[in-house]
């Protein structure tokens, strides 16, 4: 399998949201990176919106 074609800056952002290592990162499928993202995103929005309401 290839790794995937993003650039350093990009995996190295993915990587910290994420807290992977850098070579998971570029080894994992694009889908599931978005997945996870997605989770994470959605999870700080959630977390955030908790916080406005105290």
């Amino acid at each position: 399998m290839r790794p995937n074609q993003i650039s350093l800056e990009t995996a190295q952002m993915i990587s910290r949201k994420l807290n992977m290592p850098l070579e998971h990162v570029m080894h994992t499928p694009p889908h599931i990176l978005m997945e996870k993202l997605k989770q994470v995103e959605e999870g700080e929005s959630s977390k955030t919106s908790d916080d406005k309401e105290k």
